[in-house]
């Protein structure tokens, strides 16, 4: 599966290249094969060990080989080589998938390599290959064209899997989702005959495949085949793309853990829900705001708000005192630190930051998350309250409430393949561990703090009038497990909702074989 997310110690959310002539110039790196063909890595290759490991140590892959194309061509032939000897097939572009989805896949598709950025005159949109990381994709639209697009705000994840399942982050209140962006895809496909072949899809009414497009609007990766290229272009008449910020405004305010009592932990999440319920309209001069509340397991020790924003953005100092002020309102609680400082933009969306040895070396996860429509119930405060405040709960472990709404909700839910459309913020639960030894306590918690925050709709955030499903993008196998997801409501519904009936025809149309699936794979209709 392409993979789709990031990871920081803060939070885990969530790619130079110039044109030449009708043609792409990137940082690319050419994998020598003999011949030219498609560079091939078998376990006993000393590349093995260095290549089939992803961002999460919790799970490593043991795939038959490891192939790195560097051209849609050579993503053609590694397919067609696949599905003739009977390979599962994953794919990978930047190896931040969250689970462990594809364990029976014999053939990587490490797409690494496809790293381009630049310019199509013919189709007047911009050209970013799966394999670059977000970090490259900013600074190459940042200093090619002065452009950039809503992506996350961890640079070391691979645009292939962030495109396909949604992407958002720190302009996606401003200027919507990254898809929302999306103008044309290119898919390598297999048809009924078993054989692999390109085709491109874009948003075009009159495009035969426009399904296919659409598809990959939030379909989320390793679904429906491998993409190869993607084109961006803001739709009807605005800019091909959003302009780059100058400079981003940063605030963060902490406070220890030794001040919240569940009253005060509930003022905090109800406090910045209500703010972001009354400030997420398309359009509002607060959706230029993209504010975070993290509150880390009571052995971690604190809490906090951060704040990003446009530092050109009118009043946008004012905004950020008022959300500031509102996040703590009548709560009592002092700060034990507070910053806020201007720098430019392209530094903070592309630097990845020092980390912490034991996350660099031996980093392992599990995360888990939902959107909501409004502030969380008493009842789902109080199972917060309950693990986060539990003195034997996991240190490593912590829940983020993250802003969203704004321009990304002035889409239609069938307009795209990302049904949730009315919603005001995401929620992220999830737990940070360096050693095996500690996998099996540290997965206990997070489940088991997840299904007591939903207890009241089987464990799961079924759409109500509350929660409103999750997002593919942190892509979470529990859904799909009966013995955490009671509710009757499949994990393809909590993540796709009334879209998914589409997606299965699409499926069932572009891949009828099921050349491509994985634990949270669309089913073909």
């Amino acid at each position: 599966m392409s993979n789709s997310g990031g990871v920081s110690r803060r939070a885990l959310l969530a790619g130079a290249g110039a044109v030449a002539a009708g043609g792409l110039v990137g940082q690319g790196y050419a994998a020598a094969a003999p011949g030219g063909g498609v560079v091939r890595i078998v376990p006993d290759d000393v590349r093995y060990e260095n290549l089939v490991r992803g961002n999460n140590f919790r799970f490593v892959p043991r795939p038959d080989e490891i192939r790195v194309p560097t051209s849609t061509e050579q993503v053609v032939r590694a397919v067609d080589d696949a599905v003739r000897a009977g390979r599962r097939i994953a794919v990978r572009s930047g190896g931040h998938c969250f689970d462990d989805l594809s364990p029976e896949a014999k053939t990587l598709l490490d797409l690494s390599a496809l790293n381009e950025v630049g310019y199509d005159a013919a189709r007047k949109a911009f050209v970013v290959e799966p394999g670059a990381t977000l970090g490259q994709v900013y600074r190459a639209l940042g200093a090619g064209w002065g452009v950039t697009i809503p992506g996350g705000g961890c640079p070391e994840v691979g645009a292939g899997g962030h495109i396909a399942g949604g992407g958002y982050g720190p302009l996606s209140r401003r200027y919507g989702a990254v898809v929302d962006h999306l103008h044309a895809v290119e898919v390598v496909v297999v048809g009924k005959d078993g054989r692999a072949r390109a085709v491109v899809a874009t948003r075009e009414q009159d495009d035969p495949n426009r399904e296919l497009w659409w598809a990959h609007t939030g379909g989320g990766g390793g679904n429906f085949g491998v993409v190869t290229k993607y084109w961006l272009r803001s739709p009807g008449n605005a800019p091909a793309l959003p302009p780059l910020p100058r400079q981003m405004v940063q605030h963060v305010t902490l406070w220890d853990w030794g001040q919240l009592t569940e009253e005060k932990l509930g003022g905090l999440l109800r406090n910045f829900g209500t703010w972001h319920e009354r400030n997420s309209a398309p359009g509002a001069p607060q959706a230029g705001l993209y504010g975070i509340l993290e509150v880390q397991q009571r052995n971690g020790g604190i809490a906090m708000l951060s704040v990003q924003a446009d530092a050109d953005l009118p009043g946008v100092q004012a905004m950020i005192d008022e959300l500031v002020a509102s996040v703590s309102a009548g709560l009592g609680l002092t700060p034990v630190f507070e910053l806020r400082k201007t720098v430019p933009w392209l530094h903070k969306m592309t630097w990845p930051g020092t980390g912490e040895p034991g996350d660099v070396l031996t980093r392992r996860y599990k995360i888990k998350a939902a959107y909501l429509r409004k502030s969380f119930n008493g009842n789902q405060v109080g199972a917060i309250w309950r693990h986060l405040g539990d003195p034997t709960g996991m240190s490593g472990g912590g829940m983020l409430l993250i802003g969203y709404g704004g321009q990304a909700n002035a889409v239609a839910p069938h307009e795209t393949a990302t049904a949730q459309r009315d919603v005001v913020m995401k929620a992220v639960y999830q737990t940070i561990w360096t050693e095996e030894q500690d996998d099996a306590a540290n997965l206990a918690w997070v489940r088991g703090f997840y299904r007591d925050v939903y207890a009241e709709t089987g464990g799961v955030p079924v759409p109500g009038d509350v929660n409103d499903g999750s997002y593919i993008n942190y892509a979470d196998a529990d859904l799909a497990d009966p013995a955490w997801n009671t509710s009757g409501v499949s994990a393809q519904r909590l993540y796709y909702k009334d879209n998914y009936p589409r997606l299965q025809r699409i499926k069932a149309r572009w891949d009828p074989r099921s050349v491509f699936r994985h634990a949270l794979a669309v089913e073909p209709g």
